[in-house]
């Protein structure tokens, strides 16, 4: 294991299989570790994922990518926000549906930040996708919110496209993306 290699930190194992594909389209080698990402209190996912992405890399000494994503409802005051993860465990996406009775705008959009540290540089990139949210659960893929968000564009939920239908649209791909590109493009990055 190169210490110069990147660390992806998350133990999602569903976030992983979105992201292996990705990475390996790049030519770009990963670990993972067992670090908990550090969860900073702010309404800004890119925020987050830069404070966490510097507090891995103190702790681990190598270059970094952290993500965060934030689930955000335009009739909800963006709610759940980047608190997205608390509420899925919390109401979930049922408890959604049910703040949404009777609502007319279901107008709703994902956003991924994603930063990268190393000794020189703290970065971040990011990637949205709007949509909207269906009236009732469907499809048996994804996770998450998947199975309630109909991104712009199609007329079925995350949850009903194939893995890679979806890896190829979704924002944490946009963000990822962005990372990949700029990574692969400056010689002078690891």
């Amino acid at each position: 294991m190169s210490k110069d290699r990147i660390v992806l930190v998350t133990q999602n194992k569903h976030k992983l299989a979105e992201l292996k594909p990705l990475f390996a389209e790049y030519k770009v080698r990963f670990d993972t570790t067992d670090l908990e990402k550090l969860e900073i209190r702010s309404q800004d996912v890119e925020q987050i994922a830069l404070a966490a992405a510097r507090h891995a890399h103190e702790s681990l000494n190598r270059p970094v990518v952290v993500d965060d994503t934030g689930f955000f409802v335009a009739s909800l005051s963006d709610f759940p926000g980047s608190y997205a993860a608390y509420v899925l465990q919390t109401i979930g996406y049922r408890g959604i549906l049910k703040l949404l009775e009777g609502v007319q705008d279901r107008s709703a959009r994902f956003a991924t930040a994603v930063a990268f540290c190393d000794e020189d540089t703290l970065r971040s990139f990011v990637g949205q996708m709007p949509g909207t949210i269906s009236q009732s659960p469907s499809g048996e893929g994804g996770f998450g919110y998947d199975p309630i968000f109909v991104p712009s564009g199609f007329s079925c939920t995350y949850a009903q496209l194939s893995l890679s239908e979806k890896v190829r649209i979704s924002h944490r791909t946009k963000a990822f993306r962005a990372f990949l590109d700029w990574k692969t493009s400056a010689p002078e990055n690891p």
